[in-house]
């Protein structure tokens, strides 16, 4: 019977995340860690292997601070991987409703700041946009609106969308009744 295994190798492998999950459990004094392992899937045709990273961005949505680091690590990753899009995706808009440290808030925001200003607008990043939205600017929004990426007219939009958020502008918030 064939199984297809769609995790990646070398620091996204199985073992190189439930490795680096029990190191982030141990630093961060995680009472119980999960058990991380992905999940799979039968039929008369072979068995499918899932991404171990689907395990992590449930850890994230419950509130696991172990899964929320490797979170925070994927989105900073540029390697593409089997479904890399759709799981960083998945990460960031967990990412929005988890419980962040400033120290992880903090890397987000530089990752998304040196991604637009590297032009570097992957299907993910609109999702970042939005953790980036959420987590707050703070500092990096001059460095962004010094040097927009004029170059490159989907970085643009996104870099509309940050200024349109500075601002305040009404299409991007609730009115207040």
């Amino acid at each position: 019977m064939p199984v297809r295994d769609y995790n990646a190798d070398g620091e996204w492998s199985v073992e190189a995340v439930q490795s680096r999950y029990l190191a982030h459990c141990a630093r961060l004094n995680v009472p119980s860690p999960r058990p991380l392992q992905p999940r799979t899937h039968r039929n008369a045709n072979g068995v499918w292997a899932e991404p171990i990273l689907q395990t992590v961005i449930d850890g994230i949505k419950a509130g696991d601070a172990a899964c929320v680091a490797l979170g925070v690590e994927l989105i900073e990753q540029d390697r593409k991987f089997p479904f890399g899009r759709i799981l960083k995706s998945n990460a960031a808009r967990a990412l929005r409703s988890a419980e962040l440290p400033d120290a992880l808030k903090q890397r987000i925001r530089h990752r998304v700041a040196k991604m637009l200003a590297a032009g570097n607008t992957p299907h993910e990043f609109k999702e970042y946009a939005r953790l980036l939205r959420k987590v707050g600017f703070d500092e990096v929004w001059p460095r962004m609106a010094a040097s927009p990426p004029l170059a490159n007219k989907y970085a643009m939009r996104h870099f509309a969308y940050f200024r349109a958020v500075q601002e305040r502008s009404p299409g991007f918030f609730p009115r207040e009744r």
